[in-house]
């Protein structure tokens, strides 16, 4: 796959095949697709793609991988809508239509020499795992790497098989917890912010990555604060519909600042100045 960068403001989706695909949950589908023309995505991680089907349509989804030497990148659709379930419909071999990256990505370089906090709740694991992904490729360029993940029950967890793979590595710090659990579950249940107080390294050389519903960052941010990581090295990433993806339309806008291009990664100051965010 040739890495040559793809043109940010383009209207034209080019084409790629799905080569993996499988259910995570319920309503949640994993994607593997490869660039038909060789160019790789060229993602930064927590960057999204604008996912085309001729005749039906196109909406934003995240990129959950890491660029890899495969050229190959993954994304998982929750089905919500018409475009969602006719994704769920495809099957390997076909063909859509994808336009992107867009956005500004995970502030990568500004975390190194820093211990670093992933947080993610529910489906933020999605482009959580892109960076995750990064961190653990390149492992030497951080101090402590901590990741908490947060669902509501065990079914609703995403990538199972990799959760275990990463709380197993001895050079990561991996917790999860769940809301809500049925008799006999062995694991940490409560609210992700009950797993703050483990977390390793010095907070105020800590660098923190949220992603979750809003009301969820409302809390994790008073947390940290709390446990004396720096506001200015905090981010988190914002879900919102970014119907164009190259800040033309205005309907990501959110006090004129347009999500699409100036996010979906903002750090915690440039939240404070954006009240209708979370």
């Amino acid at each position: 796959m040739t890495q040559q960068a793809r043109d940010p403001d383009s209207w034209t989706p080019w084409r790629a095949r799905i080569t993996e695909t499988a259910m995570l949950t319920e309503t949640e589908r994993f994607f593997r697709l490869e660039p038909i023309d060789g160019q790789a995505l060229g993602q930064v991680p927590g960057q999204f793609v604008q996912v085309c089907l001729p005749g039906i349509g196109e909406a934003p989804i995240s990129v959950a991988s890491a660029p890899n030497e495969e050229g190959t990148f993954d994304l998982v659709v929750r089905k919500v809508g018409n475009l969602t379930e006719a994704l769920h419909r495809t099957v390997e071999g076909q063909s859509v239509g994808i336009r992107g990256p867009f956005g500004r990505g995970f502030p990568v370089d500004s975390c190194r020499g820093r211990d670093l906090v992933i947080i993610a709740g529910g489906i933020g694991l999605v482009p959580l795992r892109s960076l995750i992904q990064h961190g653990l490729m390149h492992r030497n360029r951080f101090k402590s790497f901590s990741v908490l993940y947060g669902a509501k029950r065990p079914a609703e967890m995403l990538f199972k098989e990799e959760l275990i793979a990463w709380q197993g590595r001895p050079d990561t710090d991996f917790h999860i917890t769940v809301d809500v659990a049925p008799s006999g579950y062995l694991g940490h249940v409560g609210l992700i912010t009950t797993l703050i107080p483990y977390l390793e390294g010095s907070p105020a050389d800590t660098s923190a990555i949220v992603v979750g519903p809003p009301v969820m960052f409302r809390f994790v941010l008073r947390e940290l604060l709390a446990h004396g990581v720096p506001e200015d090295h905090i981010w988190a990433s914002l879900e919102r519909h970014m119907k164009c993806g190259i800040g033309q339309c205005g309907h990501c806008q959110i006090n004129g600042a347009l999500t699409c291009r100036e996010g979906p990664v903002f750090s915690a100051q440039e939240l404070s100045r954006l009240p209708e965010a979370i």
